[in-house]
């Protein structure tokens, strides 16, 4: 059995994509992939260290304004889907897969133009442009939310939830105490602005770590970004703040486990990617979302707005994210027991952690028509 994927530009395609070839492994462990980025995006990176075989094409993104660059990259679009055309007819797959952003458009629309069952995971409330024309041509939709269903075709469409980790699953939160040194019977609040760090989430946090430092029941877990840190602790420093007499608070620039960290949160400060919500209400994990201001059609707030709806998390907009605002959410949440609870169970409600193996379970389905 042969599969392509495709899918790039961010984390948030890239390793959606990553795990459902890893959940089709494990159904069948002889299955060959072929992994279709660009040289550019962060999966030329990414995915050769996964030990998946892995092809470019050579294109870039649409500007959403009208632009004189837009016909240049139309002309790369078009030869980009007549290469995608060769990497198709050599690989022969069974099925093709892929995840969102502009890269997946060539390699998708060859693949439907050429009688191979495809299928197109969305993860976000509202869908990104590729998606949505690629829904025309491909044989199923998986959608991350019940949000997402129309905007694509009724009868291709199918919830499913946004696929997880399976480590995510497996972490424990004894195993997360231990390997953090954690007090277990203090409530711990983990805050990440993703991979790259979030400048106003990490200058908000300033007034938070004041207001808990040597805090009897509440400790912190800050992953700042590594681009972030050094601005970060500096800023500490200035207010004051010693992490080491504190003893309850733990600023990172990464987490190369933040499953185990996330096994042991009672809180969680994050922005609104469609995969690190995923986890959270997988879960069960009460959550402040802070969308990025500057995604795609805005869909972390719709994103956020979502998740708030149904009673798994609040929303602060960026605009509106001030030390005050932020701490003020965080003291009522941590301070009062049965809001906290009643939010994790409706983020437990919503998750969705079968999710990678039910894709996978469509997309095999797919290779045998």
């Amino acid at each position: 059995m042969r599969i392509i994927v495709s899918g790039g530009g961010t984390g948030g395609h890239i390793y959606p994509a990553v795990t459902l070839i890893r959940a089709i492994q494990r159904q069948v462990p002889d299955a060959e992939f072929l992994y279709v980025g660009t040289e550019e995006g962060l999966e030329a990176d990414i995915i050769p260290k996964e030990g998946i075989p892995f092809d470019t094409v050579n294109i870039r993104g649409f500007k959403r304004s009208l632009s004189p660059e837009n016909l240049l990259r139309g002309a790369k679009a078009f030869g980009g889907v007549l290469k995608a055309m060769g990497i198709v007819r050599r690989f022969k797959p069974d099925a093709a897969v892929g995840t969102g952003g502009y890269v997946c458009g060539p390699i998708l629309l060859a693949a439907s133009l050429m009688g191979v069952p495809a299928l197109i995971q969305e993860q976000n409330v509202v869908p990104g442009i590729t998606n949505k024309l690629l829904s025309k041509f491909v044989s199923r939709v998986a959608i991350g939310t019940k949000e997402a269903a129309p905007y694509f075709p009724s009868d291709k469409v199918v919830f499913t939830g946004n696929p997880i980790r399976r480590e995510v699953m497996d972490a424990r939160r004894e195993d997360g105490i231990e390997a953090f040194g954690l007090d277990p019977a203090k409530k711990t609040v983990l805050v990440s602005g993703g991979s790259r760090g979030a400048r106003s989430m990490n200058r908000a946090m300033i007034g938070v770590l004041r207001r808990y430092a040597g805090h009897p029941r509440v400790q912190i877990i800050h992953v700042t970004g590594s681009a972030g840190y050094e601005d970060t602790v500096k800023l500490i420093r200035e207010a004051g703040i010693d992490l080491v007499k504190a003893g309850n608070l733990f600023v990172k620039p990464y987490l190369y486990n933040m499953p185990l960290a996330m096994a042991c949160t009672d809180l969680a400060v994050f922005r609104a990617g469609a995969i690190g919500i995923a986890e959270l209400t997988a879960k069960g994990i009460p959550a402040v979302l802070i969308p990025y201001p500057y995604a795609a059609a805005n869909h972390q707030e719709h994103n956020a707005r979502a998740i708030e709806q149904a009673g798994a998390a609040r929303m602060i907009l960026d605009r509106e994210l001030t030390e005050q605002r932020l701490l003020s959410v965080m003291e009522e949440l941590l301070t009062e027991d049965e809001k906290l609870i009643a939010m994790s169970e409706a983020s437990r409600r919503l998750g969705r952690p079968q999710a990678a193996d039910e894709i996978a379970s469509m997309i095999l389905a797919l290779t045998k028509k």
